[in-house]
């Protein structure tokens, strides 16, 4: 019995001197492995007699449970300060400020996007979509577009290899399909805008071979001119911020309206400066008319009882006027340093609050 109290004490002593884990398992095994010190006395149990083995294996097995239990104590005791010492190393100061490079910036599309999504949905107009790819009747034939427009020639259009339904299919060059969408879908009636992107065969300073447009629809039985002027001329001045903006429609010819205009805002290029507002000069921005009454009998409905207007802007043109940006291109060259310049951060207040205000 006193080699078991001194082999208790030396087992006791190496389990709370066990560092880490694996001095602790290396400690397990010379203590209860199978060639441990505790194992190899139980095995000498059988050559004892039958008083003697039973009064050893009731101390060996006392001794064996309690360097096991000692055992799984110290592993706890172990593993939770590893956790802590773990824990301390990776620590990070939260009150460290946010590294301003980590900082996003809107897109000047999305933020203008948006900007007039708000001013024409103050005037009552719901968003609409439309799928990217079209067939050539929602895309030209439905619009009035005649076979022979340039338009439908391969050098202005992103036509798709193959057939459907006996018709090429083609990235659509303008919004005006879901216009003919919205139309067929149901009875007017109808107040719509359609910002989505747009395919065509064109690259320089100012024409990009994709690029976003916002059109809007308005189809009932009263609407006139007069509807179409009074809205874009609102919308013009609340989107330049500019309550005495000129404003002018020019005569001009579009498949899909009769009658056709563009739309100028008055400006200033006085020594090589350009500048919105009043001056002697004027600078074309979009294009509307009313709904041309072969455009409505596409879609079923009587022109006899419905009529409506129809306006298309282009969301770069529009950015590079009210935001100062000379060249389209650069929308699309991924520039972190450009986007830090004329991106927003997201709690800007843009300018467009004070047109909606109004």
């Amino acid at each position: 019995m006193d080699d078991l109290n001194t082999l208790r004490e030396d087992l006791m002593t190496a389990v709370g001197a066990a560092a880490d884990s694996a001095a602790l398992e290396e400690t397990r095994i010379t203590a209860l492995g199978k060639k441990g010190r505790i194992t190899a006395l139980m095995k000498g149990l059988g050559g004892m007699d039958p008083d003697q083995r039973k009064q050893m294996g009731q101390a060996l097995n006392a001794l064996k449970g309690e360097v096991a239990d000692a055992i799984e104590a110290r592993k706890a005791e172990i593993e939770n300060a590893e956790i802590d010492a773990g824990l301390e190393d990776d620590r990070v100061d939260v009150t460290l400020p946010v590294r301003p490079e980590t900082e996003g910036r809107i897109h000047p599309i999305s933020q203008t996007i948006d900007e007039i999504v708000a001013i024409l949905g103050e005037m009552g107009f719901a968003v609409a979509e439309g799928p990217d790819i079209e067939d050539d009747w929602h895309n030209f034939t439905a619009l009035n577009i005649p076979p022979d427009h340039p338009a439908r020639q391969e050098h202005d259009t992103f036509y798709l290899p193959g057939e459907k339904d006996g018709e090429r299919m083609v990235l659509r060059t303008h919004t005006s399909p879901v216009q003919i969408r919205t139309m067929q879908s149901g009875e007017p009636p109808f107040r719509i805008i359609v910002p989505g992107r747009t395919y065509r065969c064109d690259y320089d300073a100012t024409h990009s071979p994709m690029f976003h447009q916002v059109e809007g629809l308005v189809v009932d039985k009263t609407t006139h001119m007069g509807h179409l002027k009074g809205c874009l001329i609102e919308f013009c001045r609340a989107f330049f911020d500019l309550d005495d903006l000129p404003v002018r429609f020019r005569a001009s010819y579009f498949p899909f309206t009769e009658p056709s205009a563009e739309v100028d805002i008055g400006c200033t290029r006085d020594d090589g400066q350009f500048r919105i507002g009043h001056g002697d000069d004027w600078l074309e921005i979009l294009g509307c008319g009313m709904v041309n009454p072969k455009v409505l009998e596409n879609c079923g409905i009587d022109p006899e009882v419905y009529q409506g207007f129809a306006f298309g802007m282009g969301v770069e043109r529009l950015a590079m006027l009210k935001y100062g940006i000379p060249d389209l291109r650069t929308f699309y060259e991924s520039d972190l340093r450009w986007l830090k310049h004329y991106g927003f951060a997201a709690l800007d207040v843009p300018s467009m609050v004070g047109g909606l205000g109004r």
